[in-house]
């Protein structure tokens, strides 16, 4: 879809884009082409047109037609009329001829015609036999979407000679009787270079012999006429977002700008999952087994780290407390029968409750299943003379600097 344009061409330099002959002007100027050239036909209402880098519906640009015009040429009328190539400034949104007199044109309604389907509709049909005209421009513009933002394209021949596209142009006269001739630009499918930029463009009339087919040969098929450009001299480059706004305008709306590393949005992630697990053939799991999977999936987590995060003492102890049990019951004599001295017994019980501190971990769940205060269980129970062996549980954490603990049960 062609909704922008920049046209700042000259009449000679639009003539030439026709293929319509052009003159040395008097005195080598006046022509704006620097070899002071004008066009050779006649030129109609060429003050209307309003050099632009971005154009827009409702504008005056120059097209190229072939119809009928004064026989003395110029902008003026009066005498003979004949039929022939013209260059006259109409307006970019087609106005049916049939429009009621009183109705306000809306000029953004049709400024494109859809190849395929002109043969089907009153505004488009009646214009193809003898309403052929032709636009040029130096470039038009294209959006990219992508997800909410859109990125603005500037699409031009890379040699910078004009795009010819084929349009189809119509007259009518309002209340005041006052004639307004106005265009629509065709477009096709987009090319194969130009897909992931917009499903469509213009119809772009890419030598002379094309453009001079659709302008005077109406035998020529319309489809023939209409195929996508797939040229590859047909280049794009990234544009500001400001062409969005209509007041823009200048040199600035053909700077190129760097575009940065383009972020997909999460969407895209999310449909490419779903086309994969669509593409598996595996049934989608309802939202009621997705829970029940999922509070399994934890408990077993819990489970294992709840394990796992055990004291390794408390592990090796579970596993093997009988063979342990009569293991420090023969290592822990011989400690006895080495080194006699005498302990107290406060000193024992404060000992041992140090233990019960440091191994918190390991003798937590011995406390909390007697709920007994250890250190009175220690003086008024028959559990502190067992307590050495019980404490040899945790004989790795001995090894590693509580050796002195160890003995003072042994001697007691």
């Amino acid at each position: 879809m062609c909704g922008r344009a920049r046209c700042t061409l000259s009449a000679a330099q639009a003539a030439r884009a026709f293929g319509f002959p052009t003159t040395s002007a008097a005195g080598g100027g006046g022509g704006g082409d620097g070899g002071g050239d004008a066009p050779a036909v006649p030129t109609l209402h060429m003050d209307r047109f309003r050099p632009s880098y971005n154009v827009s519906p409702g504008a005056y640009l120059p097209v190229g037609a072939v119809r009928a015009r004064p026989a003395g040429g110029g902008d003026g009328g009066g005498g003979a009329e004949e039929v022939g190539p013209v260059i006259q400034c109409m307006k970019w949104g087609l106005v049916p001829s049939f429009t009621g007199k009183t109705e306000k044109p809306d000029h953004f309604r049709m400024f494109n015609a859809r190849s395929e389907s002109v043969k089907e509709k009153a505004s488009f049909r009646r214009l193809i036999p003898k309403n052929r005209c032709l636009v040029a421009v130096e470039g038009f513009y294209e959006w990219k979407k992508d997800g909410s933002k859109k990125q603005p394209y500037y699409i031009h021949f890379q040699d910078h000679r004009p795009l010819v596209f084929a349009a189809l142009y119509d007259t009518w006269t309002n209340s005041e009787g006052e004639t307004m001739y106005t265009f629509t630009i065709l477009t096709t499918r987009a090319s194969t270079s130009l897909k992931w930029l917009h499903d469509r463009m213009p119809v772009i009339l890419g030598n002379k012999d094309s453009v001079s087919a659709w302008l005077n040969d109406a035998s020529v098929k319309l489809e023939e006429m209409t195929t996508p450009y797939e040229g590859s001299d047909l280049v794009w480059y990234p544009v500001t977002s400001a062409m969005g706004k209509t007041s823009f305008d200048g040199p600035e709306c053909i700077k190129e700008v760097r575009m940065g590393p383009s972020e997909k949005p999460i969407s895209k992630f999310f449909t490419k999952k779903s086309s994969a697990h669509d593409q598996s053939g595996k049934p989608e799991t309802t939202p009621q087994e997705l829970s029940e999977t999922q509070a399994l999936r934890a408990a077993k987590v819990e489970c294992e780290e709840s394990v796992e995060n055990q004291p390794e003492e408390i592990n090796r102890d579970t596993q093997t407390a009988t063979n342990t049990v009569k293991h420090e019951s023969v290592t822990l004599e011989p400690q006895v029968l080495a080194k006699p001295q005498s302990i107290k017994h406060e000193d024992v019980i404060l000992a041992d409750a140090n233990i019960v501190k440091q191994d918190a971990f390991g003798a937590k769940r011995k406390v909390e299943d007697t709920e007994i205060d250890p250190d009175l269980k220690l003086q008024n129970s028959g559990w502190l003379p067992s307590r050495p062996m019980k404490k040899e549980k945790g004989s790795k954490a001995a090894s590693d600097g509580q050796a002195s603990l160890l003995s003072y049960f042994a001697k007691k």
